[in-house]
């Protein structure tokens, strides 16, 4: 979109694009199923991924339109099933309920029970070349620089971004800094009541050669009190199909290894971690749960209750792992489930940037731009 800015300035703290969530997501596209109506989620959503398959169209970039089977496991599941197509058709997405015949035809290894939902605007690309590409155009345009390894330490006067780099004047900041948005919100004032608590999402993938079908996406019915959907089957635009991701309470940012990535916040971060723990049942439950998958035989049964066939041979390690960098109110002790677009003086924050928000990018920029911007 060009709203007729020049002289634009973004800064990146690593010596490439997508180091962090912005290249390590799966890169599914969402089609708007799981978003309470209401929500800049649900809002952002469907237009995001239709926007980014056009995209992708466009450049000729991988983009696998595949869709999404959502399956129960439990008859307890089904009543949130039914609750899933409710949202998906409040916010415009292209569903339908499948009884365990039409799945077969979509997904011959999907087990559920009585029936799915299945989702066709679902889609999968290759994050990394997105970003590639985005790069390429901005820079083509004559009007954007990108300064890597570049880490800003400071606001000075109201005006002046502070960076490892030097000093770098701005009418205006967008602050899109991912793990790092409520640090960088706090050098303004903004967020104040908010912290940041980073889970971590393991993938393993199918070895090449299992029997295991896998043609696009296998996801399970999640539990909508939390903002996280499970561990699932995805084929990529490359043909490998990866299970996952965990949500896995990590001790850093950067907690991609089991120790690496842990840091002087670590400490303050699993205290924030047990203040949790006591004060929401929900967050106790994903903590006393999810670390079990860290050992290969839990996380194979949680994958495995979504197919008929699966074995734990079919499943080896994968080098994939990502952080969800989880906002939360520290005044509830809630998870903070939508996006958080704050503006403040010169200054745009946006803060909890969580699944869906690769999908919604390029309409969460477009309405930025006409809210706050025109």
């Amino acid at each position: 979109m060009n709203a007729g800015f020049g002289d634009i300035v973004i800064i990146e703290k690593e010596p490439e694009l997508g180091r962090h969530a912005s290249g390590r997501n799966s890169g599914v596209l969402h089609a708007g199923i799981y978003y309470a109506p209401d929500s800049l989620k649900a809002r952002s959503c469907l237009n995001g991924n239709r926007l980014m398959r056009a995209y992708c169209l466009e450049k000729g970039l991988p983009l696998l339109e595949s869709g999404k089977v959502i399956v129960t496991r439990t008859p307890d599941e089904l009543p949130v099933l039914d609750e899933l197509y409710r949202r998906a058709i409040a916010n415009g997405a292209r569903v339908d309920i499948i009884d365990e015949k039409q799945l077969a035809a979509i997904e011959p290894n999907a087990r559920t029970v009585e029936r799915a939902l299945f989702s066709h605007y679902t889609a999968v690309v290759d994050p990394k070349a997105v970003l590639q590409s985005l790069r390429t155009d901005l820079e083509g345009s004559g009007r954007v620089r990108l300064h890597t390894d570049c880490c800003l330490t400071d606001i000075r006067g109201g005006g002046t971004a502070v960076t490892s780099r030097g000093e770098i004047g701005f009418g205006r900041f967008v602050n899109a800094a991912g793990a790092y948005c409520d640090k960088v919100a706090r050098l303004f004032g903004v967020g104040e009541k908010y912290r940041l608590i980073p889970f971590k999402g393991l993938y393993r993938q199918l070895r090449k050669g299992a029997p295991c079908t896998v043609n696009g996406n296998i996801y399970p019915v999640p539990d909508i009190r939390n903002p996280f959907l499970g561990v699932h089957f995805t084929r990529s635009v490359h043909g490998d199909v990866y299970l996952g991701p965990t949500a896995i309470p990590a001790f850093g940012r950067e907690n991609y290894g089991l120790l690496a990535g842990i840091d002087a916040e670590g400490f303050g971060i699993l205290l924030e971690d047990l203040v949790m723990f006591l004060a929401n049942p929900q967050f106790r439950s994903v903590a006393l749960s999810e670390p079990k998958k860290y050992i290969p035989s839990f996380f194979y049964r949680d994958a495995a209750r979504l197919v008929k066939e699966l074995r734990p041979a079919d499943v080896e390690p994968s080098a994939k792992v990502g952080i969800r960098p989880q906002l939360v109110d520290w005044e509830t002790k809630q998870l903070v489930m939508d996006f958080m677009v704050v503006a403040e003086g010169t200054s745009l924050h946006v803060l909890n940037p969580i699944s869906p928000a690769f999908t919604s990018s390029m309409d969460l920029a477009r309405t930025v731009v006409q809210q706050h911007f025109s």
